[in-house]
């Protein structure tokens, strides 16, 4: 019995477990596998990276205010953040890897940076 390649269709010869014809085939079909998921990890990272510079242009020194407009304006995307801050008086701070923001009243929003990972 003919086995023939998944990617190309071309026949296969050598071992008997060999499953495509070359490595270019193997590659390709396997990276078409990964297509969706890898596209999904990029977008997500180009999004946060985006968010990231959002922030990082407004907040010159540690803390800076700004309004939800000016956020929105410049393409933020208020879902997507790396992780949560909760102070002792119960406000929680959104951190996009360094930088966090606030939500005060009347749309207004405290950006900050934390520096506690920055060596002195």
């Amino acid at each position: 019995m003919e086995r023939s390649c998944p990617e190309c269709g071309r026949p296969i010869f050598g071992r008997a477990d060999k499953k495509f014809c070359s490595e270019p085939c193997r590659n390709s079909y396997n990276n078409k596998l990964k297509a969706v998921s890898t596209n999904l990890i990029r977008n997500t990272n180009y999004a946060l990276k985006k968010n990231y510079k959002i922030l990082e242009s407004i907040c010159k020194e540690d803390k800076a205010k700004t309004v939800r407009s000016t956020l929105l304006k410049n393409g933020f995307d208020f879902n997507l953040i790396t992780s949560l801050r909760t102070t002792k008086k119960g406000s929680t701070y959104y951190f996009v890897y360094d930088y966090g923001y606030l939500e005060l009243d009347n749309d207004f929003f405290l950006i900050v940076k934390d520096n506690r990972g920055e060596e002195d």
